[in-house]
């Protein structure tokens, strides 16, 4: 019987096959695209240029350390959860014994009268009833207790609803210290993904491509430099000229000198609590020279390593000042000054989510624990430059 099966269009030799040009237009489209596809951003999904790479890196490093800072305030916020969680339960556990033993007290009485023959014993009743409130509004038990009964009912009553309120309070601080964990799960997640990505882009740079970047950083250094140059010329200036005031208010006659005197007066008031913020300043400066060299790690606070965070909080703290663990803390922990103001010790704050902090030392510098692959140095305030700057504050 013949095969009713429709012929394969174009012989059987060539079946199943692409024909020479459209396999050529296939594969340079799969080519097309897989470069597409792994290309970094760029214009027009070109590689980028080495200054985008610069940028991207330098973005990707600031917002590890802001999520850094969201860590530091979850990490602080677990520790203190996970405490208040502990001492609850240890009080659940105490007003539950002391519970325990008011049941069994009133379990005694119940027992008592019921050997006197009491159909219903009183406090057995008051032990079985949903809700001891509801027993007392339907009965006059506690007219019928004896004194030494009442006592127990009352403290039996006192124990179960402190206990239930702590069991509460528990509960809620669990729940709490869960959100906390999550919290910095994320916030871990979020700074180990950020430096991933700064990891990467580097590593894709060519050896020239990674000399043209350290000639960049350079020349950044020095613009840096000339900058901080200016500030301590500015600041030297603005100290010449106050303390010409000074001399020319005290050497005054008459009624002004009076006038004079008075404001010594105020002015050594000033100068002693200014002499007390330079000796605390110079313990800290002098502790955070001591960290030069070690390297920055997120989320750490010393002795070893550091985050930016973490070295002005050691530093001031070895001068008896106790500072807040993020940045967006440390802002707050003390006067907002002028940049021309700066004193060695005060804090300047870098982005306009706070998301770094330097210890002034004076001339335009400070020493901080600057990025993930770096090591605590000392370095010019205008590092990132001028735009950069937050605030500066003088711890206190």
């Amino acid at each position: 019987m013949a095969s009713h099966r429709k012929p394969r269009p174009g012989g059987t030799i060539g079946a199943g096959l692409r024909t020479p040009a459209l396999a050529t237009a296939a594969l340079t489209s799969m080519a097309v695209l897989s470069q597409s596809a792994e290309a970094a951003p760029g214009t027009d999904h070109t590689k980028p240029s080495l200054e985008e790479v610069e940028k991207k890196v330098d973005d990707l490093y600031r917002q590890a350390e802001s999520a850094t800072d969201k860590y530091n305030a979850a990490k602080e916020r677990t520790g203190k959860q996970r405490g208040r969680v502990d001492t609850l339960r240890d009080e659940v556990a105490r007003r539950t014994e002391r519970l325990n033993k008011a049941r069994e007290e009133l379990g005694s009485f119940a027992a008592a009268q019921y050997r006197t023959g009491a159909a219903a014993p009183d406090t057995a009743t008051f032990l079985l009833a949903d809700s001891p409130q509801d027993y007392f509004d339907q009965s006059q038990l506690m007219n019928r207790l004896t004194s030494r009964e009442k006592s127990a009912v009352d403290d039996y009553v006192s124990e179960q609803a402190s206990t239930m309120k702590k069991r509460r309070e528990a509960a809620q601080s669990l729940q709490t210290l869960s959100d906390s964990q999550t919290d910095l799960q994320t916030a871990k997640a979020t700074v180990q993904k950020k430096l991933a990505s700064a990891r990467e882009l580097l590593s894709q740079l060519t050896t020239q491509e990674k000399a043209r970047l350290a000639a960049l950083e350079r020349k950044k250094e020095q613009e840096a430099a000339r900058k901080a140059a200016e500030l301590a010329k500015q600041q030297a200036e603005q100290q010449a000229d106050s303390s010409s005031s000074s001399s020319s208010g005290s050497s005054g006659s008459g009624s002004s000198s009076g006038s004079g005197s008075g404001s010594t007066g105020s002015g050594s008031g000033g100068s002693t609590t200014s002499t007390s913020y330079d000796t605390k300043a110079a313990k800290a400066i002098a502790f955070a020279r001591s960290q030069i060299g070690k390297p920055y790690v997120w989320g750490a606070t010393g002795p070893g390593s550091y985050d930016c965070s973490g070295l002005t909080q050691a530093a001031w703290k070895s001068a008896d000042v106790t500072l807040p663990r993020t940045t967006y803390d440390q802002v707050n922990a003390g006067t907002t000054v002028s940049l021309a103001d700066a004193r060695p010790g005060d804090l300047v704050f870098f982005y306009d989510d706070i998301s770094h902090v330097g210890l002034y030392i004076g001339n335009g510098m400070m020493i901080h624990a600057p990025k993930p692959g770096a090591y605590v140095r000392e370095e010019s305030i205008y590092y990132g430059g001028e735009s950069i700057i937050h605030s500066v504050v003088r711890p206190g």
